[in-house]
């Protein structure tokens, strides 16, 4: 549907007709004087020529009416489109330190490590949070942001797959990570700040202190969500055979629940893959995405397409008009030379 901002210049479409049917300045009845041949020849040549001069006035005429419908700034409305609002900034920090290679989890019947089990249970939350901005903070002996925030969940889940253990150091600096997801959470509005924690170990590294951190977070109105991840029972093989042993002897548990309580999170135990996969479904219940679309429709102006028109016929009118005067110009000469 095309509409126009301001209508009222199509009042001014007709003022060359006007202007061209006003009285003359001049009075009709004036007499035609030749003072020689030569002139008579060229009148008669205008005359021939006359055509091509009302080529010009259709050009310009064409111009000015080009003009006038880009200055009434005509915007052309495309179909609805359905757009997801814009819900939570939603950061998750994921553990790379050296412990998350214990192969205690299970994928697809298979063995795997905890890793492997927190990315195939992250692809599938990252791709359900439709109208969230999302971005991974990654930490080990360091924390460092693998993706900043974005609406681009394809993209951030092809981060978070390509993760690997190591790429932040082999131990763990949870104080570090909430820290930073604090710094990349500062500017947004209070009641959209949530950082996911996910670690299967202690702090062991880092410059800040997970519950001074955590106490910060509370400040700045960050909401502090915590999963620790990693099986509480295995079956290794030993010296003298097989023995059953506690992976997850090394996970804070206490530390994981005071960061949650301090900033109005939850605290969350994933000891297997679909565990996993269940904090993650309450997750996305405790934090929802607006659950009502908008539609809205997409505006295209029309402006620059007609002045760019309107350029187009006002060069085509200067052409016209050079050639009508160059042709006079030969014309004139050809005359002179038949007279001498």
């Amino acid at each position: 549907m095309l509409e126009l901002a301001w209508p009222w210049f199509l009042l001014l479409l007709p003022a060359p007709i006007i202007m061209y049917f006003l009285p003359s300045a001049k009075p009709k009845g004036e007499g035609i004087w030749w003072g020689n041949s030569a002139q008579l020849a060229q009148y008669q040549d205008n005359k021939v020529m006359s055509g091509r001069l009302s080529w010009s006035y259709v050009c310009l005429f064409m111009a000015w009416v080009l003009l006038i419908l880009a200055i009434s700034r005509p915007v052309w409305f495309g179909e609805p489109t359905k757009v997801t609002p814009s819900g939570r900034d939603l950061l998750i920090a994921l553990d790379l330190s050296g412990s998350m290679q214990v192969t205690d989890m299970t994928l697809n019947d298979q063995t795997a490590n905890r890793l492997d089990a927190a990315k195939s249970v992250l692809s599938d939350f990252i791709q359900e949070r439709r109208g969230d901005r999302i971005g991974i903070i990654v930490f080990g002996t360091k924390a460092y942001l693998q993706a900043p925030l974005s609406f681009d969940t394809k993209t951030i889940n092809q981060l978070v797959q390509e993760t690997q253990i190591g790429f932040a150091g082999e131990q763990t600096a949870i104080g570090d990570a909430i820290g930073l997801g604090i710094k990349r959470l500062e500017d947004r509005p209070s009641d959209q700040k949530v950082l996911i924690l996910m670690t299967d170990g202690a702090n062991t590294a880092g410059r800040v202190q997970p519950l001074q951190a955590a106490a910060f977070a509370a400040t700045q109105n960050v909401r502090v969500h915590t999963i620790g991840i990693g099986a509480d029972s295995m079956i290794v093989q030993g010296f003298f055979g097989p023995k059953a042993v506690n992976p997850s002897s090394d996970l804070d548990e206490t530390l994981l629940r005071n960061i949650a309580a301090q900033t109005g999170g939850e605290y969350f135990r994933a000891k297997s893959t679909d565990e996993l996969r269940a904090i993650y479904q309450t997750l996305d219940a405790l934090e929802p995405t607006p659950s009502e679309d908008i539609w809205q429709r997409p505006l295209t102006s029309l402006f620059h397409w007609l002045g760019l028109g309107s350029l187009a016929f006002l060069a085509l009118a200067l052409l016209a008009s050079n050639a009508l005067s160059f042709n006079r110009k030969g014309l004139t000469d050809l005359t002179k030379r038949g007279q001498s």
